[in-house]
This record gives C-alpha cells, structure tokens and sequence, in this order.
C-alpha cells in the first residue's frame, strides 16, 4: 500500500487514472465539518511550527481543484515564497490562504478528511512534510487503508490493469500466482522463500 501512496503523494494521481477526472463537485465550495477545523487547531497547537494558527480561521477558503488535476490537495499562499518565508520567521499574518481539495475526495470520507487534515495543518505554518507535520496529521485523521478507501482501491486497480506484470513467479518452486498488490511481495506464497 505505502509504494502507491507514495506515487500519489509524491506524483499527484497521474494521467493514467482518468477515472478520477469524471468525478465533478456535488457543491460549489468543499464542506467542511467544523469539528475537522477544532481537532486540527487543538494538534497544531502542541507545535512551534503552527506560526499562522491566530490567523488561520479569519484568512483561509477551502475550494475544489479542477477535476482534471492530478492531486488530491494543494494549499496556496497568495503571498510569493520568500515574503511567505519573512512572514513565518517574523511570525506575521500569512495573508489569504486557500486549500483546494480534488472532487473525488467526496466520495471518501476517510481520505477526504486526511486531505483536509493535512492541507489545513500546512495553512498554519508546517510547511514542509516534516515527521512533526506527519504524526499531526496522523492523530487527526490517519492515512485510510486501501480497504477502508474505495478510492485507494481505485487508484490500485487502475495502477494494476496499466501494470505489464500480471503474474509473480517464484524461480525456485515455479509457484505462479495472479497479481492483486502494486508492491512486489518480498516471500513465495508456496515455497516461503524470498523472491529474486
């Protein structure tokens, strides 16, 4: 599971997952539950980092990222990287701030609010996917299984049918058996001995 969240962590959605772009807003805005705001503003009130956490309530909007983009969540300050770094340092007003959120995100509670979560968190001054800002966003909303997200499963069947390998094969029983995981499984599920 890690190797395709990291893919779509580190990549966006990518191209090949076109079934994600028919999805469209059921809202005009994201709805946001008031009570993901308070338990995300109790987390980022344990840490130094949360620099824009006074302002945050009064200067962010939440909007929805084009159906045809090819991440799940942004967040964009209006001011330019290095007055944003000047006003983390000086600990000033960080400006407007918007979290846009990817439409298919409705379709999943669990990772919709693990987008927001995480989102939000970077709105109030964690910056960089640090550990800090990780283990926040886990005691929010934890990154959802691929079971307990039809999206993920989503994503990892399409992932699955672009995929070239359709099979693993042990080399040293011959043990052949149909692929249902993205990550190449580390033992023979016969013979127990590890894949070469």
């Amino acid at each position: 599971m890690m190797g395709l969240l990291v893919a779509i962590m580190a990549g966006g959605i990518g191209p090949r997952f076109s079934a994600l772009h028919a999805f469209k807003p059921s809202t005009s805005k994201p709805e946001i539950p008031e009570d993901w705001i308070t338990e995300s503003i109790t987390q980022a009130q344990t840490t130094s980092e949360s620099v824009f956490l006074p302002w945050v309530a009064e200067r962010i909007q939440v909007e929805w990222l084009d159906s045809e983009d090819d991440r799940f969540g942004i967040t964009r300050f209006e001011e330019g990287p290095a007055e944003l770094v000047r006003r983390r340092r000086l600990r000033l007003d960080p400006g407007m701030v918007t979290i846009a959120l990817h439409p298919a995100l409705e379709a999943d509670d669990l990772l919709y609010k693990h987008t927001f979560v995480h989102e939000f968190l970077h709105a109030c001054g964690l910056i960089s996917h640090s550990e800090n800002h990780e283990n926040l966003t886990r005691l929010v909303a934890p990154m959802p299984s691929i079971s307990q997200s039809p999206l993920l499963r989503m994503l990892r069947d399409g992932m699955l049918e672009e995929s070239s390998i359709e099979n693993w094969e042990c080399k040293k029983c011959g043990y052949s058996w149909e692929r249902k995981t993205v990550r190449r499984p580390k033992r023979c599920l016969k013979c127990a001995r590890p894949l070469e």
